[in-house]
């Protein structure tokens, strides 16, 4: 399955995920949705947020022009909010998975969504 495949149908085409991204861990976008954007310095910012989770906590996160305000950040995660929407960005082993949702999906659904295809990277190395 290519990484395209992935952010089309294991994200986008759930349902709950309205814009993702597939970029590597040492930085460069592999696959990406169609109209979804992410500035080198967002790219940079994400790749940084998992090193340095206070700062990113205290910050926030910023995606495609919208800024995200920091519920939780750590070695492996950032969960952000803005109004009813929302953003769930996972590290697995080689890739970062980053995602946005839109209301009325809810925090969990989109959590779910994003976690479920990160546990399956990590199962087969990635």
């Amino acid at each position: 399955m290519s990484w395209q495949t992935y952010v089309d149908s294991s994200l986008i085409g759930t349902g709950k995920i309205a814009r993702g991204a597939i970029m590597g861990v040492q930085g460069g976008i592999w696959a990406i949705s169609h109209g979804y954007q992410l500035a080198q310095d967002e790219q940079t910012a994400i790749l940084g947020s998992f090193a340095n989770s206070e700062a990113t906590q205290a910050s926030g996160i910023r995606l495609a022009g919208q800024k995200f305000l920091t519920l939780q950040a750590d070695d492996a995660h950032v969960y952000g909010k803005k109004g009813g929407n929302g953003c769930v960005i996972v590290k697995t082993n080689q890739a970062i998975l980053i995602t946005e949702y839109e209301a009325p999906v809810l925090p969990g659904e989109a959590t779910v969504v994003v976690e479920g295809l990160a546990d399956y990277l990590r199962s087969v190395g990635y």
